[in-house]
């Protein structure tokens, strides 16, 4: 390893101070400690900004970056990657936290195979206060030689998204079209970035993911909800989100660099999953035509 540092650890926040510090703290003890950690404060109104500072000023690594106001959460994990100039990125939560051996038991896998788009460790679901621990199983160890078995892969099984929270090769990353601002893009970029590289599932539990009232999958497909989440607090309504989806899925194979019998193969899944949507489909086109603030 020659570059210093080679990661860049992202963590968009807003309102955060309820679990921040413990998150800031996970992050910070991690075993590989030659990373940057870059905040970006979505407009924070609460303490978050002064637990922000606070670390910066301890810690060299911390750099504190605010938006003049809130842009939505998928905007903001974004601009991280914009922010990013290392070989690896590994976007955080403020609400869940690490074991310490996640960055260096990722960053081995990720050096010694450069076939590896993205490494994630086995998770533990908590409650809130970070107790009542469930194990819980992605089975998306993806390390298929062919992408369109991959995408696919990754499209049938995947239940809860937070894979992107692994480390990830910055090359493959910034080939892809990101975060969306609807629903479920979180997905979209999973399946995506299957396409440029493999997925390695550490066999090791060291992800604490917190379920509460303000945690984006809390109320996943509440209109309400999703608009905090999604579009800035309210702004924006979220309208056609299956179709947003599914749009997204085509995009990725689209710009992909498979060859044509690759794309042609994963264009005939998506459009069978779309006669399978064709009901919510047609809803979502119905209620969007009959809305006067389209």
């Amino acid at each position: 390893m020659t570059e210093s540092p080679l990661v860049t650890i992202g963590l968009p926040v807003y309102n955060s101070e309820k679990y921040l510090e413990q998150s800031l703290k996970s992050l910070l003890a991690q075993t590989y400690s030659d990373f940057v950690l870059i905040i970006s404060d979505n407009a924070s109104t609460d303490g978050t900004p002064l637990i922000c500072k606070r670390y910066a000023d301890a810690d060299g690594r911390v750099k504190y970056f605010r938006n003049d106001t809130n842009i939505g959460n998928p905007r903001n994990f974004n601009r991280v990657a914009a922010l990013t100039t290392t070989r690896y990125l590994k976007w955080s939560t403020s609400d869940d936290f690490w074991e310490p051996t996640f960055l260096e038991r990722s960053l081995d896998i990720m050096e010694h195979d450069p076939a590896v788009a993205l490494c994630y460790p086995q998770a533990v679901l908590v409650d809130a206060e970070g107790r009542n621990p469930t194990p819980y199983d992605d089975v998306l160890h993806l390390m298929q030689e062919n992408p369109a078995d991959r995408f696919i892969a990754l499209v049938e099984n995947i239940k809860l998204a937070h894979q992107h929270l692994g480390l990830i090769r910055m090359s493959h990353l910034r080939r892809t079209h990101l975060l969306g601002v609807h629903a479920g893009s979180d997905i979209n970029l999973l399946a995506e970035l299957t396409l440029y590289g493999k997925f390695f599932e550490l066999p090791h539990r060291l992800f604490f993911r917190r379920f509460h009232k303000d945690s984006g999958s809390w109320k996943r497909g509440n209109a309400e909800h999703d608009a905090k989440y999604y579009h800035a607090a309210g702004k924006g309504h979220g309208r056609l989100r299956l179709w947003r989806t599914h749009v997204g899925f085509l995009s990725a194979v689209h710009t992909s660099p498979l060859p044509l019998q690759s794309k042609a193969k994963l264009y005939r899944y998506l459009l069978r999953r779309m006669r399978w949507d064709r009901g919510a489909l047609l809803r979502e086109l119905l209620d969007y035509a009959g809305s006067p603030s389209r």
